[in-house]
Parts: C-alpha cells; sequence; structure tokens
C-alpha cells in the first residue's frame, strides 16, 4: 500500500505552556517517536505539520506551513493532503504516546486504492490517527474556507462521501487515542 504520513505537530500547544512535540520522556521527543511509528507503519513519505518558529531539521522530514492560519488540525490536514506524493495520508496526532505500528498497520489494511480508514471506538470517530485519501483535500480546504475547523465534521463528511471507511475497535483501544495537552498530562518520570 502506498501512502504518505503527516505529523501533526503545529499546534500552540497553549495548555501544555511549551511546544509538546518537543518534551523528552525516556529520551525521545513525541514528535521524534510518531515519525518512527510512521517509518514502521510503512509511510512511503513522512511529512511534519509544524509550526514556523520551531527548528526541525534534525529530523529529516519536509515541513509544512498551514495555508489556513488559526484553523487547528484540519489546516495541517488540509496542507498535507495537497502536499503528499501518494494517494493515502495517514494523519497522526503528535500527543498520543499509546499509539502504536501494529494498530496503525490495521487502519493500512482496511484501505482500498484511494479509500481511506477512520477508526472508531464505542460511536465515536477518532479523525487524529486516521488515512485520508488526497481526493478530501478540496473538502478539507472548503470546510475550512467556510469557518468550519472540526476535524470530526471534515471525517464525517468524508465517510458520507464514501472517501473513507470506518474501522470499529474494541472499547480497550481507546487507551492508544489519549492525548498530552497539559502538564498534568505529562508523566512526573520517564
Amino acid at each position: 500500500m502506498n501512502f504518505s504520513a503527516v505529523i501533526l505537530a503545529g499546534g500552540k500547544s497553549s495548555r501544555m505552556g511549551r511546544d509538546k512535540a518537543f518534551l523528552e520522556i525516556s529520551g525521545q521527543t513525541p514528535l521524534a517517536r510518531q515519525i518512527k511509528l510512521a517509518r514502521e507503519t510503512g509511510a512511503a513519505e513522512i511529512l511534519i505539520s509544524g509550526r514556523a518558529d520551531a527548528d526541525y531539521s534534525s529530523l529529516s522530514c519536509r515541513v509544512l506551513q498551514d495555508n489556513f492560519p488559526d484553523a487547528g488540525p484540519l489546516a495541517g490536514i488540509e496542507r498535507a493532503l495537497d502536499a503528499a506524493q501518494s494517494p493515502l495520508l495517514l494523519v497522526l496526532a503528535v500527543d498520543f504516546p499509546g499509539m502504536n505500528a501494529e494498530l496503525l498497520r490495521r487502519f493500512v489494511a482496511r484501505c482500498p486504492e484511494n479509500i481511506g480508514a477512520i477508526p472508531r471506538i464505542n460511536g465515536s470517530i477518532e479523525p487524529l490517527a486516521a488515512i485520508y485519501p488526497k481526493s478530501a483535500h478540496k473538502l478539507a480546504a472548503a470546510q475550512i474556507a467556510i469557518g468550519r475547523f472540526a476535524v470530526k465534521d471534515f471525517a464525517g463528511l468524508c465517510v458520507q462521501s464514501g472517501w473513507v471507511r470506518l474501522v470499529e475497535l474494541e472499547a480497550s483501544a481507546s487507551r492508544h487515542f489519549v492525548n498530552w495537552n497539559s502538564p498534568a498530562d505529562w508523566p512526573s518520570s520517564p
């Protein structure tokens, strides 16, 4: 399966108080960890949706800046869908420390050519660890243009359009989608 990946690391990290992509735990940053997961999953190309004021040069990945400032993660997805060279794009939030390559490979395996996959747990979708087709780029841009920045809304429209399939996961899989947003979420010691 030919797919690209984007690590969403362009957020302001306002609740964390500093850029969470570069915090360290056990000698590794969340950003470096997610890049490694994307490689282990088999991504042909890895992109970083990043901040203009951060230095990503040591990570050997192409860095993208949002076309739409202050539009949240959907702006990073829109930019990556436009820039990706593969027909499918794995989207992975930087702050999912419980994510693993095995689970991501399950999503990839559920993607026929040009059809993405979005995980759903207990009726709720998880659109920030999902696979979208490049054909969804114009939809992402249109949603942003009308001020609809919610990634869940975009993902729902992708499902309705037949561009992605839902991948039902067991309730215990929710641990893979817990994100770290504030210092209280971050482990005090590795």
